[in-house]
């Protein structure tokens, strides 16, 4: 049955996948850079160090957090359109669930608080 899904489908899965893939490392890396650019030109201007290096670390939280979300869509689409295999799935359903543990410490990290803390308790702290 897995064939005939992927016969039919064709290749274009897997290309999105492939998509996906590229587009969360390049992300991570873009990012990755940016980060440490804009805090050596904010070195080289005398700024704090340590509020350089907390800016560093919230830009580079956050396109890991971003490149993460797209690894993850593209590990669902390859397990699911173009190797769905009771082992891909278990493998699929791991990486998930340490991706998503990754993605939720690095939001505690960057903002204080869980993911789904509503904001309006921010409010009612001030």
């Amino acid at each position: 049955m897995t064939n005939g899904v992927a016969n039919l489908l064709g290749s274009w899965p897997e290309w999105c996948a492939l998509a996906l893939e590229i587009l969360g490392i390049s992300i991570i890396t873009v990012v990755a850079i940016y980060s440490l650019l804009h805090g050596a030109i904010r070195l080289l201007k005398r700024d704090s160090p340590r509020a350089i290096y907390q800016e560093i670390r919230q830009r580079l939280g956050r396109g890991i957090l971003l490149g993460l979300e797209f690894l993850i869509a593209a590990d669902i689409i390859n397990t699911v359109a173009v190797e769905l295999t009771l082992t891909n799935v278990g493998v699929l359903a791991l990486i998930v669930l340490i991706r998503t543990f990754l993605s939720f410490t690095l939001e505690v990290e960057l903002t204080g608080k869980w993911p789904w803390q509503h904001p309006s308790s921010e409010l009612s702290d001030k």
